[in-house]
């Protein structure tokens, strides 16, 4: 059985790490099939979005899979470290949007999962947090880098250092969500639902608008404004404007084309 799943209906991939009987823990062998699906995903010129979730009903992700890392020694540590900071940056860095549904515990390296996505939907039984300091470890999937740009320096400094955890509404109040949390049984339709109506605008546009929010993140505001000055005259300038701008002057829904064909 395979670690991740993955199963496209329409312009929606939907990705499951799918080891319910460990957590939906991540091992070597999940974080590789991870970043396989979403370059998968990421090509597919069909596919427009991405939901991330995990098997079952008791976990998106319980973190690193603790029997792997025990006994390894400093140099292996450091591969296997810099071998998930290297796969998390890249989904971070997808140019489809990717919506993580997060069914129940996400802790440790499934909160930092999370933490890439482009924002996550929270199950009323979610739980988040990053406990390794009370296993004498430290986030090592990039959670010290994230979490404070997710929630300030403070608020990720008192979750790290005391383990504490996050619920569904605590976690919305903190902003790591826009979306207030939902029933289990609705958070599937729910991150579908939002995946898909990110796919029905102008593909291209997404891309573009991912792009400048990650150069954003870290450059100062006039760099950023000269990247966003660049796409917006490409955006005014392509083919997917003028069907956006004709569909929305004839009062009728635009059809976009997929990227591919706009090579």
């Amino acid at each position: 059985m395979s670690v991740v799943t993955v199963e496209q209906a329409g312009s929606v991939t939907t990705v499951t790490i799918n080891r319910p009987e460990a957590f939906n823990a991540l091992n070597t062998d999940v974080i590789a099939a991870l970043l396989d699906a979403v370059a998968y995903a990421a090509a597919e010129p069909a596919v427009r979005a991405v939901v991330l979730t995990g098997s079952g009903e008791k976990a998106f992700s319980a973190g690193a899979d603790l029997k792997e890392l025990a006994g390894m020694g400093p140099d292996r540590a450091r591969e296997v470290m810099a071998a998930g900071q290297h796969i998390f940056r890249t989904i971070e860095q997808a140019p489809i949007p990717i919506i993580a549904a997060v069914n129940g515990l996400a802790l440790g390296g499934g909160f930092e999962l999370i933490l890439t996505s482009t924002f996550p939907v929270l199950s009323t039984k979610a739980s988040l947090g990053l406990p390794e300091s009370g296993l004498g470890l430290i986030p090592g999937y990039g959670g010290t880098q994230r979490l404070p740009r997710a929630v300030g320096q403070r608020v990720a400094a008192h979750l790290m250092l005391t383990g504490s955890r996050l619920d569904a509404d605590r976690a919305y109040a903190l902003g790591l969500t826009p979306i207030p949390p939902v029933e289990p049984d609705q958070l599937l339709a729910t991150a579908t639902a939002l995946a898909e109506k990110i796919a029905a605008q102008g593909p291209l546009a997404v891309r573009a608008i991912l792009h400048a929010l990650e150069v954003g993140r870290d450059a100062p505001l006039d760099a950023g404004l000269g990247v966003e000055t660049g796409l917006a005259a490409l955006a005014v300038a392509g083919d997917e404007s003028t069907e956006g701008i004709g569909a929305f002057l004839e009062r009728r829904p635009a059809k976009f084309a997929n990227p591919e064909a706009h090579r």
